[in-house]
C-alpha cells in the first residue's frame, strides 16, 4: 500500500536500539531480573505512517498477518493514548518494517513509542515526556526508553535511565534468522545473575559482556555460525536476548569491508549511531 503525502499521510521514524552490554546484577523477590545496560539508538528504523481521522477510529491499513488489532502494539498505543487523554480524534496507521522482529533490537517497542510521540504532536496533546513514558510502560518495558529519546545507562528492571554520551560510529547488525524466546533465556538455571554492579561514570566496554549471550548460544546453537562469521573480523556481541549480533567501528569503510566478506545470504544491516531519537522534540 502507498502512504502518499498527497493523501494526508505523514511519515515518522522508529529507530532500533542495541544493548552495548547487558549485565544481570540480581533478582527481585517477584522474579524480575535487575539489570545494568547501555541502550544505544541506531538509525536502522521502521517507518510509521499516520493520518489523523475526525471520527475517533483507529485503523491499521497494513497489519501483520495473524496479528489481531487487539494485540498489535501500534494500535494498542493509539487506543491507550485516547483512553488516557479523552482525545476524540482517531488515526489511520501504516508501517514499513525494516527492523527484524524478535531480534533484540526493540522494534515493536520503538514502533509503539513513535506512535505515542507522533500523536502527542498530531492530536495537540502537549503531554510531558514523563507522562508519555508512564503510558508507554503499560505497553512494554522498552517503550519508555524510546520516549526518553537519548542513549542511556539503564538500571533496575529497565526503568531507571541516566543519559549517557556514547561513541559516534557505525554498527554492523547481523540477524541469524533464529527465533530466541526471551522467557527461555531468563528461566535458564545457568544464567549469571550476580554480575558485580558498575557505575555510569566508570564503564570500560572491554570489561563488559551480555550475560544472556552464553545461555542463548547454548540453548540455540544455530546462533553460533553467524556469531563466528562476524567475530572473525570485529569484536562481536549479542544484543538483548538475541538473536541479532553486532559489531562497531568508527569507520564506515571498515563496516562495508566486513559486510563484503560475510557469507552470501546473511541478513546484514549497516547502521549509524544516533545521539537522540528523531522525534525527541515531540514531547514537552
Amino acid at each position: 500500500m502507498m502512504f502518499s503525502p498527497q493523501d494526508g499521510w505523514q511519515a515518522f521514524a522508529a529507530p532500533a536500539k542495541l544493548n552495548l552490554f547487558l549485565h544481570i546484577v540480581g533478582r527481585r523477590a517477584d522474579g524480575y531480573h535487575l539489570l545494568q545496560s547501555v541502550f544505544q539508538l541506531i538509525d536502522l528504523a521502521d517507518t510509521l505512517y499516520l493520518r489523523v481521522r475526525a471520527d475517533g477510529d483507529v485503523v491499521h491499513h497494513n497489519p501483520l498477518p495473524d496479528v489481531p488489532a487487539s494485540q498489535d502494539l501500534i494500535v494498542r498505543a493509539a487506543r491507550l493514548l485516547q483512553q488516557e487523554t479523552g482525545c476524540t480524534a482517531g488515526v489511520d496507521l501504516g508501517i514499513e518494517k525494516r527492523i527484524p522482529m524478535g531480534g533484540g533490537l526493540g522494534g515493536g517497542s520503538s514502533d509503539a513509542a513513535t506512535v505515542l510521540l507522533a500523536l502527542n504532536r498530531l492530536w495537540n496533546l502537549q503531554l510531558s515526556r514523563e507522562k508519555l513514558m508512564q503510558i508507554g510502560l503499560q505497553l512494554g518495558a522498552d517503550v519508555p526508553f524510546f520516549i526518553y529519546g537519548q542513549n542511556a545507562f539503564v538500571e533496575g528492571i529497565g526503568e531507571i535511565m541516566t543519559p549517557l554520551t556514547t561513541p559516534d560510529g557505525f554498527f554492523l547488525v547481523l540477524h541469524p534468522q533464529v527465533h530466541v524466546p526471551t522467557p527461555a533465556i531468563f528461566k535458564a538455571d545457568d544464567l549469571v545473575r550476580d554480575t558485580l554492579p558498575i557505575t555510569a561514570q566508570a564503564i570500560d566496554y572491554q570489561q563488559t559482556r551480555n550475560d544472556l549471550e552464553a545461555v542463548a548460544c547454548r540453548l540455540f546453537p544455530a546462533l553460533l555460525p553467524a556469531r563466528a562469521a562476524l567475530a572473525q573480523h570485529l569484536p562481536t556481541r549479542m544484543t538483548g536476548s538475541g538473536a541479532c549480533f553486532f559489531a562497531f567501528s568508527a569507520s564506515q569503510n571498515e563496516i562495508a569491508r566486513v559486510i563484503s566478506r560475510l557469507p552470501n545470504g546473511a541478513t546484514v544491516f549497516e547502521a549509524k549511531s544516533l545521539s537522540r531519537h528523531p522525534l525527541y522534540e515531540y514531547a514537552v
